[in-house]
């Protein structure tokens, strides 16, 4: 069933890239890396949350890190 979910992400990014690609003029190469880079960060990061949806959000790793720091504090 992960797959299933996988391919349509890989069809949406894939239209996505479809559409905006020829809409960025041939002279704006800096825009154009960007953007590929940016879809491809997304890309992967949707595929890796399809494959294990329990990985910890950014929140848990602050509150990690800031936790101790915060009973310290207290004291």
């Amino acid at each position: 069933m992960k797959i299933v979910f996988i391919l349509g992400t890989l069809v949406l990014v894939a239209l996505i890239f479809l559409y905006e690609w020829p809409r960025i003029n041939r002279t704006q190469k800096k825009e154009k890396v960007v953007f590929v880079v940016l879809l491809s960060l997304g890309t992967i990061l949707a595929i890796v949350l399809i494959w294990n949806p329990d990985l910890p959000g950014p929140t848990q790793m602050v509150d990690y890190i800031y936790k101790p720091l915060g009973r310290m504090m207290e004291k």
